[in-house]
């Protein structure tokens, strides 16, 4: 893990490493970085096809649900209306969508971030608690191919950082 002064050294380093070759990488900052994520190789995400799915389930099924109790399971005759009267299906579906897609959107989110992560490796590095202060960190994971602890450590520190610290577990 390289410590950097600036969020543009943060930038030059980033987008230097993921042209090295390295793709198992993380940056933190305490503020964002504009063309960050471009430079770390992240990818869209499909929280918005989750969102997509269930709301269309929730929509589906909160009016498949309307409709099997006051057609199927217990009709009752209320003014002469038919039992299919879909205008009054209209607010509980709508609001069965919007509760089933933000419930999706919620969980897809934090599944897909590998969240709630209460511990990292960077948190056994005393100068990370500088994350949030002022200082910028790029942290090249072990898991990576290119990874080589010497060659990486060499890497890192031809980059001009304040310091490179090794993160154990």
């Amino acid at each position: 893990m390289a410590e950097f002064k600036s969020s543009e050294e943060l930038l030059h380093a980033t987008t230097a490493a993921y042209k090295e070759g390295y793709r198992q990488m993380d940056a933190y900052s305490p503020l964002p970085v504009e063309g960050l994520a471009d430079a770390l190789g992240f990818k869209h995400t499909s929280v918005p096809l989750i969102v997509l799915v269930a709301g269309f389930l929730g929509c589906v099924g909160g009016f498949f649900l309307q409709y099997w109790i006051s057609a199927i399971s217990y009709p009752v005759n209320v003014g002469g209306r038919p039992y299919n009267s879909w205008p009054s299906f209209v607010p509980v579906t709508f609001e069965l969508t919007i509760l089933v897609a933000a419930f999706a959107a919620l969980l897809g989110m934090l599944i897909l971030n590998g969240l709630p992560m209460p511990y990292h490796p960077v948190f056994n590095v005393a100068r990370f608690a500088q994350a949030t202060k002022d200082r910028f960190f790029l942290c090249i994971e072990a898991v990576d191919p290119k990874f080589d602890r010497a060659g990486t450590t060499e890497f890192l520190e031809s980059l001009g950082p304040l310091r490179v610290c090794v993160v154990e577990q």
